[in-house]
């Protein structure tokens, strides 16, 4: 599967599950570790723990698999899909960690042209 839709696999599958602060930034320019981090903030630890599961069920439906999981037990879990990797973290440890502003000579991508409305899934 292609980058771009691995990226809108998980951010889709992340706003179903109602994570917050969803933001995707291309940074192949910047990194040879990957093309896009989709970045997202969860409410509680258990939050972390079901967008992680959600993005990754979603994405194993479309015969996707991680390369590689960090971070089940805290509140921070990395999902390394090679060409993407998503961020799912607590609030606390996306303001500490500020992935967004460490990154922030990424291109941002607008992910409302990726996000599949409430009413397009019904």
């Amino acid at each position: 599967m292609e980058s771009k839709n691995i990226l809108a696999v998980a951010a889709n599958a992340l706003n179903e599950k109602k994570a917050l602060d969803l933001a995707a930034l291309k940074v192949d320019d910047l990194t040879v570790l990957t093309e896009y981090f989709l970045l997202a903030t969860a409410t509680s630890s258990t939050h972390v723990r079901a967008l992680a599961d959600e993005v990754e069920f979603k994405l194993s439906e479309q015969g996707v698999s991680v390369h590689h999981i960090e971070g089940k037990a805290t509140g921070w879990v990395l999902l390394d899909y090679g060409s993407v990797i998503v961020h799912v973290m607590s609030r606390d440890a996306r303001e500490f960690y500020n992935l967004d502003k460490m990154w922030s000579d990424g291109e941002p991508i607008d992910l409302n042209s990726i996000l599949i409305s409430e009413q397009e899934q019904n």
